[in-house]
């Protein structure tokens, strides 16, 4: 089950990054969740949210059709949805469907 920690980078500033750690794997019994869970984090996010899936096991379909929901609503409000963290699978799942240049990677 993916599992959502939310927290500002470099202290609760507006200008510093909204940071949410995600882990575990992403699919269907997890998709609903998180797109709850994230959509919510827009209401309080920065200029700059960026999810870390560095402990994401896998991430199927519906997690990338989630991904792109958010980033989607993300860009209505301003924010900028960008990725850190990507594992190898996930990276090259990115890569296969071309969402590797709609988002942003960030160290």
């Amino acid at each position: 089950m993916a599992v959502i920690d939310t927290a500002p980078l470099g202290g609760a500033t507006a200008s510093a990054p909204t940071l949410v750690h995600l882990s575990g794997d992403i699919d269907i019994f997890t998709t609903a969740r998180l797109r709850q869970r994230l959509l919510s984090t827009l209401d309080y996010s920065t200029d700059l949210l960026v999810l870390d899936l560095s402990q994401v096991t896998f991430c199927g379909a519906g997690g990338l059709g989630v991904m792109i929901g958010v980033q989607s609503r993300a860009r209505a409000r301003g924010i900028t949805l960008a990725l850190t963290g990507v594992p190898p699978r996930v990276a090259r799942l990115l890569r296969i469907t071309g969402l590797d240049r709609r988002f942003p990677v960030v160290a």
